[in-house]
Order: structure tokens, then sequence, then C-alpha cells
């Protein structure tokens, strides 16, 4: 606040010699009428009035304007008012509402961020629990029905154990998750480069997600036949995971008997561009700014019927902006969605 303020003399200098010369005026007139000729009197009455009148005003200036900011700040709660000392008051009052209107302004953008901080922090805290609950009341569910006596019958005692493991199973996948971005955020994430072919890695993801395209007859493809290798310089396992996450999404959300597309094209001279197309539910456009927040789904019911942890996405774009690369989204709600990000090529 030191740095804001400052100290003027031009009003109280202006306002004493305006104040000096008329009173000296008013001084001369009175000598010349009754006959004084005393110049050296009205010389020091001249300096005298100047410093007195200097002095009170300045006083008083900034006596007012003090009481008037600290009234400022009290009344707007923005900042203590013990904290104002008087040897930051400046008698510009054109300096003076300057910095007070550019000080509530930064404290206005400071409030809103801590808003929208603690709204994102609710919102994740029940995000959270919410997805933490499912299974947890499942597993809980699955052990007091067996500790109420199923446990005696083995077919029962197996086939609840075998759900309640599914449900720990959920749990563990979310946990993983969860210090999975975790470790992005904070950049504790080391990223292993190399060079590979992108081609190959993403027939090695078809394959791995062959069987759950196949339960929706959905067609995993690339858009043409890829004769040549095209390298790329990345981390091989972390755009495994990327890709992974992306088709994996293309067939939960696919229409049956639909397509999820991949392809691989030149962006630049550095660049190339991975595109992952399905002809599925697409994405509402209000939806679309917020798709890679941790636990966002645009399916808003309880059911959760397409399962996973929330935060697939969020990890792809942190995998990715850990790459310094780029990833992007468009979509159209009922014709399909494409997502897609670069990678640079090797050199």
């Amino acid at each position: 606040m030191n740095k804001m303020f400052r100290r003027t003399y031009k009003f109280a200098g202006y306002t004493s010699t305006f104040i000096t010369f008329f009173l000296t005026a008013m001084l001369g007139v009175f000598f010349y009428v009754a006959g004084h000729q005393d110049y050296e009197f009205l010389v020091i009455f001249f300096l005298a009035c100047y410093i007195f009148s200097f002095f009170i005003i300045q006083y008083r200036v900034e006596k007012f304007i003090y009481k008037q900011v600290k009234k400022i700040y009290n009344d707007v709660k923005l900042l203590d008012a013990t904290t104002f000392d008087k040897k930051q008051i400046t008698t510009d009052m054109a300096t003076l509402t300057r910095e007070v209107e550019r000080f509530a302004e930064d404290k206005k953008l400071e409030i809103e961020t801590l808003k929208d901080r603690e709204n994102y922090r609710k919102d994740f805290m029940g995000n959270v629990s919410h997805e933490l609950k499912t299974p947890l009341f499942t597993v809980q569910g699955y052990i007091l029905t067996l500790l109420d006596g199923a446990m005696k019958d083995k077919s029962v005692r197996k086939k609840y154990l075998q759900r309640a493991n599914k449900g720990v199973e959920r749990l563990i996948y979310i946990v993983k998750d969860l210090d999975m971005i975790t470790k992005l955020e904070i950049g504790d994430l080391s990223l292993l480069k190399e060079d590979f072919n992108i081609i190959e890695l993403v027939q090695n993801v078809f394959d791995l997600l062959e069987m759950k395209a196949a339960k929706k007859s959905i067609t995993l493809a690339f858009d043409h036949d890829y004769e040549d290798s095209i390298m790329v310089y990345a981390d091989r396992e972390r755009i495994q995971q990327v890709l992974t996450n992306l088709v994996e999404n293309s067939i939960k959300y696919g229409k049956q008997d639909g397509t999820t597309e991949v392809s691989i094209e030149d962006l630049t001279q550095r660049k190339v561009l991975v595109r992952v197309t399905d002809n599925g539910e697409g994405i509402e456009e209000e939806h679309i700014p917020r798709l890679f927040e941790r636990f966002y789904r645009v399916d808003k019911s309880g059911s959760r019927k397409v399962g996973g942890s929330g935060l697939g996405l969020s990890i792809v774009k942190h995998l990715v902006e850990a790459h310094n690369e780029k990833i992007y989204v468009e979509s159209q709600f009922g014709i399909g969605s494409e997502f897609s990000f670069t990678l640079e090529k090797a050199k």
C-alpha cells in the first residue's frame, strides 16, 4: 500500500498562495488608506501567512481525506482500516480515487477467484463421496447379508463374495485414478519419452478393446490403410493410456452397430494430429467446456450406467499436456464426437 499512495503538497501550496495574496493585498490597501508605508511588515506578513496557511491546510486536508478513505474501507470491508495509516494518504484526489478503485477491483477479482475455488472444492468433495459410496455400500451390503446367515449356503456365499470383490476392485480403480491425477496436477509424474510407431500402438489398443466393442457390435478401424509407419516421440505407455481412454469412451457412449475411427495426419512439419472419431450419442454444446473436469459427467443420473471413475478425460488432458501438447474436442449431439490431440514427430 505504501507504494500505491503518495503525499502531494500542490493543493495546499496553491490554496495558501491565493489566501496569502488576498490577505496581503487587503492589508496593503488598509495601510495605504491609513497612510502607513511599512513594506517590510507586509513581506513578513506575507511569509508568515503563507507558511501558516500551508501547514494548516495540508494538515486539515490530510485529516479529512484519511477519515473519508477510512470510512470507504470500512464500508466495503476490503481492508482493515487499522492498517491504513496517515503516512499513506495523498492530497491528490485523482490519484487517490484511481488507487482505491484499482485496489477494489483487485480485491473483487480475488474474492471471485476464491468463490470459484470454493465451489470447485464443494463439487469435488461431493463427487468423490458419490463415487466412493456406491461401491462401499455394495460391499457392505453383501458382507452384512453373509454375516446374517447367507454364508452357510456355499453357492450364495461364493456369488456374494465375487460381487463384493467387484465393488472392492471399483474402489481400487477410483483410488488409482485419483492418485494418478494428483501426481499429474503437482507435476510428480516423469515421462519416459522414446520413438515408437503410433500406428502399431493404435492397433494394440484396438486389440485390447476388441471384445468390449464386439458386445455392442462397434467396429474399431483406421480411416484408411497405413502402409508406412508413423514415428512419434512421446511416452509410449502414457499415450497408450490416452488412446485407451478415448477409444473406450467412444465404445461406452457409442451406438449399437456403430464405428470408432482413428486417423493420424500431418499437422505441421514437427507435429502429427491423432483423431478418435465416433458416430455415437454426441455431446450437447453446454457440456463441452467442462468435459475435462474431474468427475464431470454428461449423464447426470445417479445410475452411472456406463461405469468408470469419472476421471478418464481429466487424466487424458493432463497426460497430453504433460507432453506439452494440445487436446481438442468437437461434437454434435445425436451425430457423434471427435477427440484429437497433437504429438511430436520422431527426429
